[in-house]
């Protein structure tokens, strides 16, 4: 928010905020008790600013309560952050703060219409999960892709999951894979794990555990506990595969067909290289992780 403030400020008087040197001080730099006074005099901005300090603890003594009711003024006045904002502590809850999903779906949706890609990425979370609204796989990736049009690395990889699995959409490993990378190339660790476990398991593009080993190493530095599991259970594997080269070339393996669907049949081979993880709502904890084999088993590529 790098809006400037000119001489006129209805309801409150220039001087008593802001002095002579200060009139072109952006909202951001300004201290809390002005921001706090703009606020009380009905700017929508400031309401947010204000909102954000109690909600944070920063600048203003932590308190969310406090926070809901100013992103609900500026909410009301159409402040798509607002409602956004608002919407994220009704969907966590908070101490004076009951959690709502359907109070939080309809801030999502206020906000996501007025094209903020975050809200539009979590309201196509709550249609996913049906959190607060009928569950609707469809309208789900239809508020992902906007998010992921305004290339928001979260909804990147939201999106790829659901090409990946076919939910609301046609399966399409190829797509996923394209999703995955861009997040991952955001920086984004969930897109980092599984553009790795497209690589492992060869999905939309062929197989490299070298490659897949490195997203795992770079997701694990980000602190993802997923991709830490597959890091340590696909090293040995890379290191062994290094030291004992196929026989056969690469190539001499036949292709899979990029949305052909994962063998069924095939459960140990499932449970050696588990399929790669959403991430869980930030918003409710970490997500649960499946358990890692303790069996070790060679790569196609390994000596007999």
């Amino acid at each position: 928010m790098m809006r400037k403030f000119g001489l006129a400020l209805a309801g409150i008087s220039i001087a008593a905020l802001l002095s002579v040197g200060a009139v072109a001080q952006t909202l951001d730099t300004l201290p809390f008790n002005k921001k706090l006074a703009l606020a009380k005099a009905g700017d929508e901005e400031a309401q947010v600013a204000v909102a954000n300090a109690y909600e944070s603890g920063n600048g203003a003594k932590l308190n969310k309560v406090e926070a809901s009711k100013w992103y609900g003024k500026a909410a009301d006045k159409g402040s798509a952050e607002a409602q956004y904002k608002l919407a994220t502590l009704f969907h966590e809850g908070a101490a004076g703060i009951k959690k709502s999903p359907e109070r939080a779906a309809k801030l999502y949706a206020a906000a996501a219409k007025q094209g903020h890609i975050e809200a539009q990425n979590w309201l196509g979370y709550c249609y996913e999960h049906g959190l607060g609204v009928t569950q609707n796989d469809t309208t789900a990736v239809e508020w992902y892709q906007k998010a992921a049009d305004g290339k928001l690395a979260i909804a990147e990889n939201n999106l790829g999951l659901m090409y990946l699995s076919g939910k609301g959409v046609g399966q399409d490993y190829s797509k996923a894979f394209e999703l995955f990378e861009r997040s991952a190339n955001q920086g984004y660790d969930w897109g980092m794990n599984n553009l790795g476990g497209l690589y492992e398991k060869g999905w939309g593009t062929e197989p490299d555990l070298a490659k897949a080993l490195f997203l795992y190493r770079q997701a694990a530095a980000k602190g993802n506990e997923a991709a830490s599991k597959s890091e340590k259970r696909l090293t040995p594997l890379v290191i062994q595969s290094e030291a004992n080269p196929a026989v056969e070339p690469a190539g001499a393996a036949p292709d899979k067909p990029a949305t052909a669907p994962p063998p069924s049949t095939k459960a140990t081979t499932d449970s050696i290289n588990p399929p790669p993880l959403s991430a869980a709502n930030p918003l409710e904890g970490k997500p649960k992780l499946p358990p890692v084999p303790e069996k070790k088993v060679k790569s196609d590529s390994s000596s007999e």
